[in-house]
């Protein structure tokens, strides 16, 4: 793996952590303002701009725990964009607090400016 595809793994691996710790603040300085989206939330529509998902962070945490992985990562860098695809499996706990791990498809669409890459397109899918 090449180093600038190495830093877009990392960078999408440090937005899952923003997720999952419900960190807006965080999530948003990863993300371009105009990112766009389709995922099962949207329902079957195009999302675009970041209020969409500010949302669902604003939303009561519900204390339970969950962790994302990064499972068989394709990344693919193509000058100032790249393109990681992955499978994401989340660990956390069932309504009986029994721990589960459910597994979604997304592809994430980056672009460099300056010297960070921003998040600035995704497609989640359940598997």
């Amino acid at each position: 793996m090449t180093s600038d595809e190495q830093a877009v793994l990392d960078v999408s691996a440090k937005l899952l952590k923003t997720i999952d710790a419900g960190d807006w603040k965080a999530y948003a300085a990863l993300c371009d303002e105009s990112l766009t989206c389709f995922e099962p939330e949207a329902r079957g529509n195009l999302v675009a701009g970041m209020p969409f998902h500010k949302f669902y962070f604003d939303l009561p945490s519900s204390g339970t725990p969950r962790q994302s992985s990064i499972s068989s990562p394709h990344v693919r860098v193509m000058g100032e964009t790249a393109i990681v695809c992955y499978i994401r499996l989340v660990q956390k706990l069932d309504a009986n607090k029994d721990p589960i791990t459910v597994a979604v498809e997304e592809t994430r669409v980056w672009q460099k400016q300056g010297k960070d890459w921003k998040h600035v397109h995704f497609h989640r899918n359940p598997c």
